[in-house]
Protein backbone atom coordinates (compact mmCIF):
# COMPACT_ATOMS: atom_id res chain seq x y z
CA UNK A 1 0.00 0.00 0.00
CA UNK A 2 1.15 3.80 -0.90
CA UNK A 3 0.50 6.64 1.01
CA UNK A 4 0.77 10.53 1.19
CA UNK A 5 3.40 11.00 4.40
CA UNK A 6 4.62 14.65 4.56
CA UNK A 7 4.26 15.67 0.93
CA UNK A 8 5.98 12.29 -0.22
CA UNK A 9 5.02 9.09 -1.54
CA UNK A 10 5.93 5.88 1.36
CA UNK A 11 5.35 2.61 1.01
CA UNK A 12 3.42 1.54 4.45
CA UNK A 13 4.05 -2.46 5.69
CA UNK A 14 2.40 -3.47 8.71
CA UNK A 15 4.30 -6.88 10.43
CA UNK A 16 2.25 -8.33 13.35
CA UNK A 17 3.95 -10.37 15.52
CA UNK A 18 1.60 -13.06 17.04
CA UNK A 19 2.64 -15.13 20.18
CA UNK A 20 1.44 -18.90 19.95
CA UNK A 21 -1.36 -20.51 21.48
CA UNK A 22 -1.78 -22.02 25.07
CA UNK A 23 0.62 -25.20 25.27
CA UNK A 24 -0.33 -28.73 26.70
CA UNK A 25 2.48 -28.84 29.67
CA UNK A 26 0.95 -30.88 32.56
CA UNK A 27 4.19 -30.86 34.39
CA UNK A 28 4.51 -26.77 34.02
CA UNK A 29 8.07 -27.26 33.20
CA UNK A 30 10.39 -24.81 31.59
CA UNK A 31 10.32 -25.72 28.09
CA UNK A 32 12.32 -23.18 26.07
CA UNK A 33 13.18 -24.78 23.25
CA UNK A 34 12.36 -28.15 23.91
CA UNK A 35 11.06 -30.59 21.20
CA UNK A 36 7.48 -32.02 21.77
CA UNK A 37 5.80 -29.23 23.46
CA UNK A 38 2.55 -29.07 21.38
CA UNK A 39 -0.53 -26.83 21.45
CA UNK A 40 -3.01 -27.48 23.98
CA UNK A 41 -6.81 -27.97 23.12
CA UNK A 42 -7.12 -24.60 24.10
CA UNK A 43 -4.35 -23.50 22.11
CA UNK A 44 -6.02 -24.45 18.87
CA UNK A 45 -9.23 -23.05 19.89
CA UNK A 46 -6.89 -19.22 20.14
CA UNK A 47 -5.16 -20.05 16.88
CA UNK A 48 -8.26 -20.74 14.85
CA UNK A 49 -9.63 -17.19 16.57
CA UNK A 50 -6.52 -15.56 15.45
CA UNK A 51 -6.88 -17.00 11.99
CA UNK A 52 -10.82 -15.68 12.01
CA UNK A 53 -9.63 -12.29 13.37
CA UNK A 54 -6.89 -11.73 10.45
CA UNK A 55 -8.96 -13.73 7.31
CA UNK A 56 -9.51 -9.79 5.91
CA UNK A 57 -5.94 -8.42 6.59
CA UNK A 58 -3.91 -7.97 3.77
CA UNK A 59 -1.06 -10.03 5.13
CA UNK A 60 0.81 -12.28 1.99
CA UNK A 61 4.02 -13.29 4.07
CA UNK A 62 3.64 -15.88 7.47
CA UNK A 63 6.49 -16.78 9.40
CA UNK A 64 6.99 -18.67 12.45
CA UNK A 65 9.52 -19.73 15.18
CA UNK A 66 10.53 -23.23 14.10
CA UNK A 67 9.19 -24.98 17.29
CA UNK A 68 6.17 -27.07 16.82
CA UNK A 69 3.94 -24.82 19.03
CA UNK A 70 4.60 -21.83 16.56
CA UNK A 71 4.26 -23.87 13.85
CA UNK A 72 0.48 -25.09 14.64
CA UNK A 73 -0.34 -21.76 15.55
CA UNK A 74 0.62 -20.24 12.41
CA UNK A 75 -1.45 -23.54 10.60
CA UNK A 76 -5.05 -21.82 10.67
CA UNK A 77 -3.69 -18.98 9.34
CA UNK A 78 -2.23 -20.40 6.35
CA UNK A 79 -5.45 -22.52 5.84
CA UNK A 80 -7.68 -19.30 5.89
CA UNK A 81 -5.06 -17.03 3.83
CA UNK A 82 -4.24 -19.32 1.14
CA UNK A 83 -0.15 -18.85 2.77
CA UNK A 84 2.79 -21.53 2.42
CA UNK A 85 4.60 -20.51 5.54
CA UNK A 86 8.21 -20.92 5.91
CA UNK A 87 9.73 -20.92 9.11
CA UNK A 88 13.21 -18.40 10.80
CA UNK A 89 15.40 -19.64 13.21
CA UNK A 90 15.59 -15.97 14.67
CA UNK A 91 12.16 -16.00 15.68
CA UNK A 92 12.93 -18.95 18.26
CA UNK A 93 12.56 -19.01 22.03
CA UNK A 94 15.26 -17.20 23.99
CA UNK A 95 17.74 -19.89 25.05
CA UNK A 96 17.22 -20.88 28.82
CA UNK A 97 19.74 -23.00 31.05
CA UNK A 98 16.52 -23.93 33.25
CA UNK A 99 14.88 -25.93 30.00
CA UNK A 100 13.21 -28.81 31.29
CA UNK A 101 13.04 -27.72 35.33
CA UNK A 102 10.51 -26.31 37.55
CA UNK A 103 10.86 -23.27 37.96
CA UNK A 104 10.28 -20.87 41.22
CA UNK A 105 10.67 -20.96 44.77
CA UNK A 106 9.93 -24.08 46.90
CA UNK A 107 9.84 -26.54 43.59
CA UNK A 108 13.49 -27.77 44.35
CA UNK A 109 15.26 -25.88 41.16
CA UNK A 110 15.95 -22.96 43.14
CA UNK A 111 17.14 -24.42 45.92
CA UNK A 112 20.03 -26.46 44.23
CA UNK A 113 23.46 -24.56 45.20
CA UNK A 114 24.12 -25.79 41.51
CA UNK A 115 22.09 -23.45 40.11
CA UNK A 116 22.75 -19.87 42.24
CA UNK A 117 25.78 -19.05 39.64
CA UNK A 118 23.00 -18.90 37.07
CA UNK A 119 21.20 -16.03 38.80
CA UNK A 120 24.32 -14.02 39.42
CA UNK A 121 22.96 -11.42 36.69
CA UNK A 122 19.60 -10.73 35.84
CA UNK A 123 20.35 -8.27 33.39
CA UNK A 124 22.17 -9.90 30.68
CA UNK A 125 20.57 -12.48 31.96
CA UNK A 126 23.21 -14.91 33.24
CA UNK A 127 20.39 -17.70 32.75
CA UNK A 128 20.01 -17.76 29.08
CA UNK A 129 20.23 -15.93 26.13
CA UNK A 130 21.14 -11.87 26.22
CA UNK A 131 18.31 -9.34 25.63
CA UNK A 132 20.37 -7.44 23.24
CA UNK A 133 21.08 -10.81 20.86
CA UNK A 134 17.46 -11.67 21.04
CA UNK A 135 16.15 -7.94 20.59
CA UNK A 136 18.95 -8.06 16.97
CA UNK A 137 17.52 -11.44 15.70
CA UNK A 138 13.94 -10.79 16.11
CA UNK A 139 15.05 -7.18 14.10
CA UNK A 140 16.86 -9.26 11.36
CA UNK A 141 13.61 -11.48 11.08
CA UNK A 142 11.26 -8.50 11.01
CA UNK A 143 13.28 -6.77 8.88
CA UNK A 144 13.24 -9.91 5.77
CA UNK A 145 9.85 -10.28 6.20
CA UNK A 146 9.48 -6.01 5.61
CA UNK A 147 11.18 -7.01 2.34
CA UNK A 148 9.51 -10.09 1.25
CA UNK A 149 5.55 -8.33 1.86
CA UNK A 150 6.84 -4.62 0.96
CA UNK A 151 3.44 -2.37 0.62
CA UNK A 152 1.01 -5.28 2.34
CA UNK A 153 1.29 -7.45 5.85
CA UNK A 154 3.69 -10.04 7.15
CA UNK A 155 2.25 -12.24 10.18
CA UNK A 156 5.52 -13.70 11.77
CA UNK A 157 4.53 -15.96 14.79
CA UNK A 158 7.14 -15.99 17.73
CA UNK A 159 7.35 -16.46 21.37
CA UNK A 160 6.41 -14.29 24.49
CA UNK A 161 10.02 -13.24 25.88
CA UNK A 162 11.40 -12.43 21.94
CA UNK A 163 8.28 -10.43 21.23
CA UNK A 164 8.40 -8.41 24.22
CA UNK A 165 11.90 -8.02 24.10
CA UNK A 166 12.20 -6.27 20.48
CA UNK A 167 9.29 -4.43 21.40
CA UNK A 168 11.13 -3.08 24.28
CA UNK A 169 13.95 -2.11 22.80
CA UNK A 170 12.17 -0.71 19.68
CA UNK A 171 10.35 1.22 22.48
CA UNK A 172 13.50 2.82 23.82
CA UNK A 173 12.89 0.69 27.60
CA UNK A 174 15.09 -1.28 29.47
CA UNK A 175 15.57 -4.78 28.48
CA UNK A 176 15.68 -6.37 31.41
CA UNK A 177 12.37 -6.46 33.28
CA UNK A 178 9.59 -7.95 35.53
CA UNK A 179 8.26 -10.88 33.77
CA UNK A 180 4.85 -10.61 35.08
CA UNK A 181 4.12 -7.01 33.53
CA UNK A 182 5.25 -8.18 29.83
CA UNK A 183 2.14 -6.94 27.79
CA UNK A 184 2.25 -10.30 25.68
CA UNK A 185 -0.70 -12.99 26.34
CA UNK A 186 -1.25 -16.06 24.88
CA UNK A 187 -2.14 -15.76 20.74
CA UNK A 188 -1.80 -11.73 21.09
CA UNK A 189 -0.54 -10.20 18.23
CA UNK A 190 1.77 -6.83 18.40
CA UNK A 191 1.85 -5.33 14.85
CA UNK A 192 4.13 -2.59 14.00
CA UNK A 193 3.80 -0.04 11.04
CA UNK A 194 6.06 0.62 8.54
CA UNK A 195 6.68 3.72 6.50
CA UNK A 196 8.97 2.72 4.05
CA UNK A 197 11.58 1.40 6.36
CA UNK A 198 10.92 3.25 9.40
CA UNK A 199 8.43 2.61 12.19
CA UNK A 200 5.91 4.69 12.95
CA UNK A 201 3.77 3.01 15.21
CA UNK A 202 3.43 0.16 17.63
CA UNK A 203 -0.31 -1.33 18.11
CA UNK A 204 -1.02 -4.63 20.58
CA UNK A 205 -4.61 -6.57 20.88
CA UNK A 206 -5.65 -9.77 22.04
CA UNK A 207 -8.06 -11.64 19.56
CA UNK A 208 -8.15 -14.69 21.81
CA UNK A 209 -8.83 -12.67 25.45
CA UNK A 210 -12.14 -14.61 26.29
CA UNK A 211 -10.27 -18.13 25.71
CA UNK A 212 -7.04 -17.11 28.22
CA UNK A 213 -6.71 -19.46 31.25
CA UNK A 214 -9.65 -17.66 34.18
CA UNK A 215 -11.42 -15.94 31.45
CA UNK A 216 -14.32 -18.34 31.24
CA UNK A 217 -14.30 -20.85 28.92
CA UNK A 218 -13.30 -24.39 29.93
CA UNK A 219 -12.04 -27.24 27.95
CA UNK A 220 -11.17 -30.81 28.25
CA UNK A 221 -8.86 -32.62 30.87
CA UNK A 222 -6.00 -33.18 29.70
CA UNK A 223 -6.15 -30.70 26.70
Amino acid sequence: MTDHWQGSETTVTKIHLLRHGEVHNPAGVLYGRLPGYRLSERGRAMAERVAETVADRDIVVLVTSPLERAVETGAPVAEKLGLDPTTDDDLIEAGNIFEGLTFGVGDGSLRKPRHWKHLRNPFRPSWGEPYTEIAARMRLAMERARQAADGHEALLVSHQLPIWTVRSAIEGRRLWHDPRKRECSLASLTTFTYKDDAIVSIAYSEPAADLLPGAGKTFAAGA
